[in-house]
């Protein structure tokens, strides 16, 4: 299929890309789909993130109001775990750590050095010793008869399976975006060849075939997809951007996952000779389908 066009090409077609509606559809178009394409490709990843950092973490709590016992235990349970295999790292959190962790809700006045806290210990585990997961809680509480756990995967599972769920929605909502583009050029091929119907009768009595003519069609509509391509993209990556300083802002670990990977930027990027494309093939196709049927 060939895109470039003689001077005498754009004088039977004259272009005008900032004054038809065409660009600025295709523009709303690929705004819209940058940002649920986008956002999909962030919930994404932030779903495989947090199933990677918290999923495969435990909590092991020792609940004795006994601060020596309390010690004791948490020394024998961190000797045993940390000898199971699968076991990638084993972290007892300071009692600093703890009452920075519950001062938001209790306040300085709750956090008086005779409130009992309990013994955390953070583990990191292998993907095989999540397999062992049993073994290992096993080992703990023989170790410790007041321990508690608590398996990060158990909570925040149904999380990952609303920002998996809003990622297919999001996947959904750009395949419908592509459906309602792809539409628009039908509706601007169609419009440009009634506009244009005389020129077409002369060049196809000077001897014009159906897919020279189709060539000039799809070049111009072609560069406006292009043309609005472009400008949806710059308007979604500023919104983007926006929205990722705010969230980098909150500081939160859990907000702050819902991040844009490099290769989402990428797909972002081609967005533009997309759309071109896709207006290229879908135009070729309309307007010889079109004369085809009435010529």
């Amino acid at each position: 299929m060939r895109i470039g066009a003689t001077a005498a090409d754009r004088r039977l077609l004259p272009e005008g890309r900032l004054a038809g509606p065409m660009p600025w559809v295709i523009a709303i178009m690929i705004f819209l789909t940058a940002l649920a394409a986008a956002g999909g490709m962030a919930m994404g990843a932030s779903a495989d993130r947090l199933g990677g950092d918290l999923g495969r973490r435990i909590t092991i709590q020792i609940l004795n109001p006994d601060p020596a016992r309390r010690d004791a235990e948490a020394a024998a349970v961190t000797a045993a775990i940390e000898k199971e295999s699968g076991v990638l790292a084993v972290n007892r959190v300071g009692a600093d750590a703890m009452r920075a962790l519950l001062k938001p809700w209790l306040g300085d006045v709750g956090l008086t050095q005779d409130l009992p806290l309990p013994a955390m210990i953070d583990v990191d585990l292998s993907a095989a010793g999540r397999a062992r997961l049993d073994a290992i809680v096993a080992a703990a509480k023989a170790a410790g008869p007041d321990v508690h756990v608590d398996d990060h995967a158990r909570w925040i599972a149904p999380l990952i399976g609303l920002i998996r769920s809003l990622g297919l929605l999001a996947g959904l909502v750009v395949a419908l975006m592509v459906g309602a583009t792809a539409a628009a050029v039908v509706l601007a091929a169609r419009s440009a060849l009634d506009t244009h119907r005389e020129t077409i009768e002369v060049m196809h009595r000077m001897g014009a075939t159906d897919v020279q003519i189709a060539r000039l069609f799809q070049r111009r509509i072609a560069l406006d997809a292009l043309f609005g391509g472009i400008v949806g993209l710059i308007g979604a990556t500023a919104v983007i951007l926006t929205i990722g300083a705010k969230l980098a802002a909150i500081g939160s670990g859990l907000v702050g996952s819902v991040s844009l990977p490099g290769s989402a930027w990428l797909a972002l990027v081609c967005m533009p000779p997309l759309a071109g494309l896709l207006a290229l093939v879908v135009a070729r196709a309309t307007v010889l389908r079109a004369l085809g049927r009435s010529l």
